[in-house]
């Protein structure tokens, strides 16, 4: 089984270092994986986004163009990639900072207020992995949380070291966002 997934925002979201996650868990997990970034001159505020495909088996293209699961951190990587998720894809939208629904029926969506949810938890800058961890419970991505969690425990950057238990934190407020989301009726 592969799934592919690309993460999309503006540089200083942090969705380079959320893919980056992400491949590392893979890994780590024994699981074949790809991490393709690709992001415009600025390096805060212009376009970030990265591919991340995880298998089972070797994968065949580490390009995607249509993804199994976006995770869109802003209005227009919502713009540009919701047509794009394979249909009965994934769809995660940061609704803090996209104010449109989502027009497509063919997948399921998840509008989740993660800025909101981060600065709860201490800090704004850690909306990347709530949007992980409601991507990790959205998604059959091959991992388990625990594998996860030991990513973020081992590649957090020294410098945000002081943060550690707060990005564990973050990851499972998302995971629960979704499981809330999911039980309630429609």
């Amino acid at each position: 089984m592969e799934r592919s997934v690309v993460f999309a925002g503006f540089g200083g979201q942090g969705v380079l270092f959320a893919g980056q996650l992400l491949a590392h868990a893979a890994a780590d997990a024994g699981l074949h994986v790809t991490w393709i970034p690709s992001y415009g001159p600025e390096m805060r505020g212009g376009t970030a986004n990265c591919t991340v495909v995880v298998g089972d088996e070797p994968i065949g293209s580490p390009l995607v163009r249509h993804p199994d699961m976006v995770v869109a951190m802003n209005l227009p990587s919502t713009d540009k990639y919701e047509p794009l998720v394979k249909p009965g894809g994934v769809l995660i939208v940061n609704g803090s900072l996209v104010n449109r629904p989502v027009e497509r029926d063919d997948i399921q969506v998840i509008v989740i207020p993660a800025n909101e949810m981060a600065e709860k938890l201490g800090s704004q800058r850690m909306a990347n992995v709530v949007m992980l961890g409601a991507l990790l419970e959205a998604g059959d991505l091959l991992l388990s949380m625990e594998e996860m969690e030991e990513a973020i425990r081992k590649y957090l950057p020294k410098r945000h070291a002081h943060l550690l238990e707060a990005n564990i934190e973050a990851l499972h407020a998302g995971a629960e966002f979704v499981r809330n989301a999911r039980s309630v009726p429609a």
